[in-house]
């Protein structure tokens, strides 16, 4: 089977970097005060009566004082809890709403130049910077959230140059699948096309050096394929056994032939491990993607966000319309930015990081492909490439998705799948389409849902007070919904009681959102009781393995 290596590229010029910066992660701090808004009108916020009901919930003022936005600001007094203070204000008169206050952060700026130096190459619009679609995909906003310290993104291609600084302390893992004696180490690029991708997903952020990629602090398994079929399914096994929240594939057959089984089966694999699969969209404006594309979205699948094992990328350009050169049709799942303009002024190509070495990209292929004349100059160094193509898009997706895999572990792979497509920019009003799927990456957009999705059961206990009244036994429910770190939970919405009788199997007796509830028993009847608490999100927490709680009224 043929396989080729999805790339386009074109007549480089030098360049220069990007714009945009931002990254942080822990939620907002809070100030310790509450925002009090009241729904009398320009006076009521500063009325003895408004004060004296500050006074009754056991708070001060303590913060500005709006009457004409009806806002008082307060604090608890010494030994009074911030919740309980609030809902005691809640009961006051013309109270609309309490909250928390919350104090913002300064945005994050990386030091990447790529990020703020303006785009030298003539014609180029004013304003754009050398690594623009940073800014266009909103991947500021998602390093606002995370910035990926821990993620793993699995890179199948044709090696790395693991000396480039872009990589310095990010490769976790090197695997040489390549079974061509003539090549060299995982850690050596002969062809350039694996750097290139590489940088584009995980180029350090923040290191003063070229560029960042979209996972800004993740981590790199890279494996060095001949992309054969077995070579493949290995690596896609291997990166899931090896710890990878997304696996990129910026390769593809043209899809003449049914993909292999084992192929399909390691797509499978991954897929039930949750691990996100990316892979190029083909470099020719044609519907057959073919595979690996095929295998994560399937001909007639593109328009069903909830169908598809992975994401098949297409390039889109700096005009938000699908690249000439770019796979369309429905088996399109998202784009990402492939390159500025492929005709007209601007840069020839999306920078990234490139090997150090002579590379058969700069050199050609004769009768095949000319040398790209995309190595590039990037301050002072000459380890940088512009090369335009679906497979410098996909590994922009690949990034995002780790992100979002390593903010919540609790996503299964269609939920990062789903957020990734119901996400992206797209015109308003409009879905999926052939020639950009279901839009144009959205990173912060993505990574905020990821942040919000609660897949975390909550948990529970019952316990029973002591002693126990004629007939009747008094239970107190309790329980907490956790989320993973920098997500938010949505909270318990009610209790389901379970009672059981002799030693008997489990039956629900009362779904409550009370934490006190009274129960009649039988005298003589040995019962266990047991909760099982349901979050807002609709997360069931299961049954434990025996009752929490075991009463007896004697005879």
């Amino acid at each position: 089977m043929r396989r080729r290596a999805l790339i386009a590229v074109t007549t480089g010029l030098a360049a220069a970097s990007l714009a945009g910066a931002a990254p942080a992660g822990a939620a907002d701090p809070a100030t310790g005060r509450l925002l009090v808004s009241y729904d009398r009108g320009p006076a009521g916020a500063h009325s003895a009566a408004v004060h004296a009901g500050i006074a009754r919930a056991g708070a001060r003022v303590a913060g500005p004082v709006l009457p004409r936005i009806g806002l008082v600001t307060v604090r608890p007094r010494p030994g009074m809890s911030a919740r309980r203070t609030a809902e005691r204000l809640r009961r006051q008169p013309g109270v609309a709403r309490v909250e928390v206050e919350h104090r913002a952060r300064l945005r994050y700026v990386a030091n990447d130049p790529a990020l703020v130096q303006a785009e030298p190459t003539p014609g180029t619009p004013p304003g754009v910077t050398v690594e623009w679609w940073a800014a266009r995909e909103d991947l500021l906003a998602a390093w606002d959230i995370t910035r990926g310290s821990g993620a793993k993104v699995a890179v199948i291609d044709t090696g790395i140059d693991a000396e480039h600084p872009e990589f310095a302390g990010r490769i976790a893992g090197v695997t040489d699948l390549d079974a061509d004696p003539a090549h060299g180490p995982a850690t050596v690029d002969e062809v350039g096309h694996g750097t290139h991708v590489a940088s584009l997903a995980c180029a350090i952020g923040d290191n003063g050096v070229g560029i960042v990629g979209s996972g800004f602090g993740c981590s790199l398994l890279v494996f060095k394929s001949d992309l054969s079929d077995s070579s493949i399914a290995k690596a896609i096994v291997d990166a899931v056994d090896q710890g990878a929240d997304a696996i990129n594939m910026s390769f593809g057959t043209d899809g003449t032939t049914p993909a292999a089984t084992p192929v399909v089966q390691a797509v499978d694999y991954a897929y039930r491990h949750d691990v996100t699969m990316v892979a190029a969209a083909a470099d020719e404006p044609v519907q057959e993607q073919g595979d690996p594309a095929n295998i994560l979205q399937p001909t007639g699948t593109g328009a069903n966000h909830t169908l598809g094992k992975g994401l098949s990328v297409t390039a889109a350009e700096a005009t938000d319309a699908r690249a000439p050169y770019a796979g369309f049709g429905t088996q399109i799942s998202i784009a990402a930015y492939g390159s500025f303009a492929t005709q007209g002024p601007g840069p020839a190509g999306i920078l990234g990081a490139f090997p150090g070495n002579p590379t058969s990209l700069d050199a050609g292929e004769p009768g095949v492909r000319q040398p790209c004349a995309c190595r590039t100059v990037f301050n002072g160094d000459a380890r940088y490439a512009r090369i335009q193509g679906t497979s410098m898009a996909t590994p922009m997706v690949a990034g995002v998705a780790a992100l979002m895999h390593h903010l919540n572990p609790d996503l299964s792979a269609a939920d990062v799948i789903r957020l990734l497509k119901d996400t992206a920019r797209r015109p308003v009003g409009t879905s999926w389409t052939p020639e950009l799927g279901w839009g144009i990456l959205d990173g912060g957009a993505a990574v905020q849902a990821a942040r919000r999705l609660d897949r975390r059961p909550p948990v529970s206990r019952v316990s029973a007070r002591r002693g126990l009244r004629a007939g009747t036994v008094t239970l107190q429910l309790s329980g907490s919904d956790r989320a993973p770190t920098g997500c938010k939970p949505s909270g318990i919405a009610r209790y389901e009681l379970w009672r059981t009788v002799a030693g008997g199997r489990g039956q629900r007796v009362r779904t409550t959102r009370e934490t006190r509830v009274h129960v009649a028993l039988r005298r003589g009847v040995r019962y266990g009781f047991y909760v099982r608490a349901v979050d807002r999100a609709g997360n069931r927490e299961a049954a434990p393995s025996r009752p929490d709680v075991r009463v007896r009224l004697k005879a």
